[in-house]
């Protein structure tokens, strides 16, 4: 029982870090009704601007980590919008969606080039250590990745649905033509989800990349995972895609350890396919009607 406490919690701790990934989905497809496949890289490369600082620019650590933090919302929110999602937006959601996937490659070869083709150490932002709570050995590394990303979610739940702004951004991702004519800006609405998309996927990056180390493909791994998740959860909702990423999370650990470790990563496939045929929409998802 003990051990199973303990792969529960560590299951828990890393699916809440796949989650903010991918609410980063869900919030990239409420703003532009496209589906950002770089997401992956998106959460790879944070990692890369917090080493860059360290190693390049000699910041201490924590300096470091607002740099990487104040640059992946600059370059992943702000250029990523105004440089390939604005103009290819009008064109329709295919267009951008092979744009992205072609900004996947890019992100993940250029550091492949320019930083390392090699797996590098990256920091923990919390220390190492553990508990002993009844005979059960809790990581305090699970336990801070958890309450870090609760906190997180929490925070973005209670600013989308207790502030003005937060009003606006659902508004604009309900009905963008009905926000408008009530006053909204849509277009700064817009703006601010991919923002905050930016800020999920650098602080996914600095959570998860010490476990996997900092590498060019990590991306490819993470995007997958992230992006099941949203599925499974339900797309069009946050709280779906993290009870997805959650729900991977503890499938994962828990068939590494009573099952085989060997088949670990097909779990989430199988998850997707059950997912998709007994319920589309996903599991916390809600229909959207098309018209004809």
């Amino acid at each position: 029982m003990e051990q199973f406490f303990q792969v529960l919690l560590s299951g828990l701790a890393t699916g809440s870090i796949y989650a903010l990934a991918a609410i980063g989905f869900t919030l990239i497809w409420q703003a532009a009704q496209t589906v950002n496949f770089a997401q992956g890289e998106f959460v790879m490369l944070p990692a890369f601007f917090l080493l860059a600082g360290m190693h390049f620019l000699g910041m201490p650590f924590w300096m470091a980590l607002i740099f990487g933090l104040l640059l992946a919302v600059f370059v992943l929110g702000f250029l990523f919008k105004r440089v390939l999602v604005d103009p290819l937006l009008k064109h329709g959601g295919l267009s951008l969606i092979i744009a992205t996937m072609a900004l996947a490659i890019l992100m993940k070869e250029s550091v492949k080039e320019f930083y390392s083709a090699e797996a590098q150490p990256f920091p923990e932002i919390v220390p190492n250590g553990s508990w002993d709570i009844s005979g059960v050995i809790v990581s305090l590394t699970d336990i801070s990745h958890l309450f870090i990303s609760a906190v997180i979610v929490i925070g973005l739940q209670l600013f989308l649905n207790r502030t003005r702004t937060g009003r606006c951004m659902q508004a604009t991702a309900q009905n963008p033509g009905v926000a408008e004519i009530l006053g909204v800006n849509v277009k700064r609405m817009v703006l601010y989800t991919f923002l905050i998309n930016g800020v999920l996927a650098a602080l996914a990056s600095f959570l998860i990349t010490p476990v996997y180390l900092a590498k060019f493909s990590n991306g490819e791994y993470l995007g997958l995972i992230a992006f099941i998740a949203a599925i499974v959860g339900g797309f069009n909702q946050i709280r779906g895609a993290l009870a997805g990423g959650l729900l991977i999370g503890v499938l994962d650990n828990m068939t590494a350890t009573y099952i085989t470790a060997e088949y670990r990563q097909a779990v989430p496939l199988l998850l997707l396919i059950a997912v998709i045929l007994f319920r589309p929409q996903g599991l916390l998802g809600t229909s959207e009607g098309r018209e004809a």
